[in-house]
């Protein structure tokens, strides 16, 4: 997906390496996201010691996957560790049956760390366009951030317009795909909303979408109305940012049986 396809200038992108299917509104829809950030001469001793951990959690039979993602652009010595959507409840569950790999992750992993953020986010289907089976991890994907001017009228419109976006790419069978997520518990300066995309390739992720996705969406509702839809979400953010992790297999824990 190009970067300079707007959305505000910005690519449509990034969140289908979740695989939740968006006509499945049941499904758990709950992730939680650390992003780890390394000085560069601790790299290569974090990654051992984050392999360290993951052969923890294998000993002691953790059952929850987290998927690896080495952020490729932006600040790159950034490692993000992405969970599989689930419940609410089921983070009770992860937390206790991790607690017996606590030591190894805080000997091995912390010391090497210049910081760590976390947060929980909440896929939206409604929000998103995604296929209609869930594809594989992709190689690449392209994270957005959108960051709401203050009050409930931004995050209502931007709500708004992203469930008219969506309904516009269903409608039209647009062959980009992507989710959105709400981002939850993140703190000061936490983005509102995430929007991410999945790229087999840096050719893949340079493809240039056609239609656009304010033309998919003129096509739909019409050129007033797309126009509207498109100043509606302008006038709701108050800051945009993105950039391209690549998967991770070495990094990531796959919990036995997936």
């Amino acid at each position: 997906m190009n970067t300079t396809t707007p959305w505000l200038a910005l690519s449509f992108t990034l969140l289908c390496a979740t695989g939740i299917q968006a006509a499945d509104t049941s499904a758990p829809t709950i992730i939680r996201d650390y992003t780890d950030i390394v000085a560069p001469a601790d790299q290569q001793a974090y990654e051992a010691g984050v392999k360290n951990f993951n052969q923890c959690l294998h000993q002691h039979g953790f059952k929850f996957t987290w998927k690896a993602w080495v952020h490729e652009t932006g600040n790159t010595y950034k490692y993000s560790y992405v969970s599989d959507p689930l419940s609410w409840e089921s983070f009770d569950a992860m937390n206790t049956a991790g607690k017996a790999c606590d030591p190894t992750l805080r000997t091995a992993v912390n010391p090497h760390l210049k910081s760590e953020t976390s947060s929980f986010l909440e896929v939206m289907p409604e929000l998103s366009h995604m296929p209609k089976a869930a594809d594989p991890a992709s190689a690449l994907i392209e994270v957005t951030f959108f960051k709401l001017k203050p009050g409930h009228e931004a995050a209502e419109a931007f709500v708004a317009a992203a469930k008219k976006i969506a309904a516009a790419a269903d409608k039209s069978n647009w062959a980009f795909n992507y989710t959105i997520g709400r981002v939850r518990e993140g703190d000061e300066g936490a983005p509102d909303f995430i929007l991410v995309g999945p790229a087999k390739s840096w050719a893949d992720l340079g493809k240039e979408p056609d239609p656009s996705v304010w033309k998919m969406v003129e096509n739909v509702y019409g050129k007033e109305a797309g126009q509207a839809i498109r100043k509606s979400v302008n006038e709701a953010l108050q800051s945009v940012s993105s950039h391209v992790d690549s998967y991770s297999a070495d990094l990531t824990y796959t919990a036995a049986g997936k």
